[in-house]
């Protein structure tokens, strides 16, 4: 029997690759996120198309997420990588809620709906990987959201490790650096507008922080998240792993 796993953010950037890289392993995939269009385009690039499945929902709604997921049986794993980025200030117009409700609370609202089905899976090890960042380790002006979003994933992951092992349910976090996606490049830019200068010249900036002077690709990550779900990782629980080309070495 094919090892059913759910990819949640599964339309673009990292999601996507992690997509690729599981079908090419032989897993069979539900693919999570806002924008059926997308999702499509990545079912359309995976191997045996027809072994997978989109569905749209909005992680901060549960009950999409739970309607989502009625008929299916059981689940090996869950890919917990849906998220959004971007700055947010106080004020009238401040994405706090947003960005919080969709990177943290829809994050556990989908771990939550999915362990049930997971707990069902007669294989002795489950796994869930939680897509968190290097944001959750440092601080940035701007991204007060984004930053306490993803450090928060990092509490949750250990919690759940903990209160699943019983279950053989292991639980692990990936905390990318730059990677080159559509959302970092937005942060770019960002960050170029707010030094007022070129995007070239906001990369030069942002590399000269990053020792091996580069963006990781997504592909990359995809591959850590494979190993992390594959059956033959039975020892890592409650980790957290960094992919940053030594931007941060805790």
């Amino acid at each position: 029997m094919t090892e059913r796993i759910v990819v949640s953010g599964a339309g673009s950037g990292i999601g996507r690759n992690i997509a690729q890289t599981l079908a090419e392993r032989g897993y069979s995939l539900i693919l999570l996120g806002r924008n059926l269009e997308n999702l499509e385009s990545t079912k359309n690039l995976l191997k045996d198309r027809a072994r997978h499945q989109c569905q749209s929902c909005d992680i901060r709604n549960s009950a999409e997420i739970r309607q989502t997921l009625t008929n299916v049986a059981s689940l090996y794993g869950l890919i917990a990588n849906a998220g959004i980025g971007g700055e947010n200030r106080y004020g009238s117009r401040d994405r706090w809620r947003e960005v919080i409700d969709t990177n943290l609370t829809g994050t556990y609202q989908t771990i939550q709906e999915c362990l049930p089905l997971i707990k069902k899976n007669s294989a002795p090890f489950k796994k869930i990987v939680i897509l968190s960042s290097i944001l959750a380790r440092l601080g940035v002006p701007g991204y007060s959201a984004y930053c306490a979003s993803k450090a928060g994933l990092l509490g949750l992951t250990r919690s759940l490790a903990e209160e699943y092992s019983g279950d053989g349910i292991l639980v692990n976090a990936v905390c990318p650096g730059w990677v080159d996606t559509k959302m970092a490049q937005e942060g770019l830019q960002d960050f170029a507008n707010a030094l007022k200068i070129s995007k070239e010249a906001a990369y030069k900036e942002a590399m000269k922080q990053v020792p091996l002077g580069k963006m990781s690709k997504a592909e990359e990550v995809a591959q850590l998240v494979a190993y992390l779900v594959s059956a033959e990782q039975t020892s890592l629980t409650g980790q957290t792993f960094d992919i940053n080309n030594g931007a941060l070495m805790p």
